[in-house]
């Protein structure tokens, strides 16, 4: 069997530890609403590709599409956070 190996140096050499950092993994955290609903929101966009549309597939939709704006307003809430004095 033959390696196939690079010739030349990397342009760019990446650090020895490639695990993300605390402050990585907290914007993933508070992201993560914000990607579960569009995922469902995906998931009843695809449905429609495979069937026709009802009633049914419309209400879901737009359940999902109020749950992405609902998590975009949470997440846009957190943060800016509203100073004492106006709130």
């Amino acid at each position: 069997m033959k390696f196939i190996v690079a010739r030349q140096m990397p342009v760019t050499t990446l650090p020895p530890d490639l695990e993300p950092t605390d402050a990585e993994l907290d914007a993933i955290e508070a992201e993560m609403p914000v990607v579960l609903a569009e995922v469902e929101l995906l998931d009843a966009l695809i449905v429609l590709l495979r069937q026709p549309p009802t009633q049914i597939h419309s209400r879901r939709i737009r359940r999902a599409h109020r749950r992405v704006l609902a998590a975009r307003r949470d997440a846009a809430n957190k943060t800016c956070p509203v100073p004492p004095a106006v709130a």
